[in-house]
């Protein structure tokens, strides 16, 4: 039985202020870690800088390893546990930025990097999409990751489950702007998170911040979700920052693929439409 101890970290980032948004995510783990053991914990979208910085960002961009994946990969060998988390990265070039999560191993070593694809509107001003979906190898097992709006798209959570994902990490800032209807945005994100689960049967861990900016009000809801779509932990919408703690058993995710036959009986010659620009 493979079992592990997964934690979903609510947070409300301070906009622009990464020192006091990794002193806040430094006592997320030390509380976590000392309440007990856990092997991964997962951090928002953004989780360093908050979300509506426009040109701000390129102030706090920074190279992968830097300083924020090195004061949380210090974090992360002191409690032997994987940490995920959202930060703007940018390359030699200054001006190059990604939206980007980072994987921290046990040992405080930097397993990978993901950058965020699919990018709305606003996003598309001050990043540049990445353009492929890793999957991390872990002791535990295999993870994949996605950021916010990367949920809405199935291709590549599918992606992530026919290369071998197992667990699939969100982190996310959803959320809805004034003129939106409120619980439409909340029925989006359940949604999706639920479907991507069942779908490709396998656990989803959603770490979804909270709080207001500029132009959107964040809800959190962040939730484990196992791969027949079940809800294993969640935190209630509009509570605070908060996190939730759930132990999976990923021997589950091979059970139900065995019995839904969802990855055997697909029809690949089918699907060419997939890959055609609309």
């Amino acid at each position: 039985m493979a079992e592990i101890t997964v934690a979903v970290v609510q947070m409300y980032p301070v906009l622009g202020k990464v020192e006091e948004n990794l002193i806040s995510m430094g006592k997320f783990v030390d509380k976590i870690c000392t309440e007990q053991k856990v092997d991964l914990i997962v951090f928002p979208e953004l989780a360093t800088t908050g979300y509506e910085l426009g040109v701000r960002f390129t102030e706090v961009a920074e190279r992968v390893p830097g300083h924020a994946v090195n004061l949380l990969a210090q974090r992360a060998a002191d409690y032997s546990t994987h940490i995920i988390f959202g930060m703007v990265t940018k390359e030699k070039v200054e001006s190059i930025l990604y939206n980007a999560a980072v994987v921290i191993g046990p040992d405080g070593e930097k397993l990978g990097e993901y950058r965020k694809i699919h990018l709305p509107g606003e996003e598309r001003l001050a990043f540049r999409p990445g353009y492929r979906l890793p999957v991390f190898e872990t002791a535990f097992g295999h993870i994949g990751v996605l950021l916010g709006w990367d949920l809405a798209f199935p291709e590549a959570a599918r992606s992530l489950a026919l290369d071998g994902a197992e667990l699939l990490c969100v982190c996310a800032n959803w959320g809805h702007a004034p003129a939106q209807e409120p619980n439409q945005a909340l029925v989006e994100w359940q949604t999706y998170v639920h479907a991507r689960a069942l779908e490709n049967a396998f656990f989803v861990a959603a770490s979804n911040r909270v709080g207001e900016e500029y132009s959107y009000h964040f809800f959190g809801d962040s939730r484990i979700v196992g791969p027949r779509g079940e809800t294993y932990a969640f935190i209630e919408e509009e509570v605070q920052e908060a996190y939730a703690i759930a132990t999976l058993d990923l021997d589950a995710v091979r059970k139900t693929r065995e019995e839904l036959q969802l990855m055997q009986c697909r029809m690949p010659p089918a699907y060419r439409a997939l890959v055609r620009r609309y």
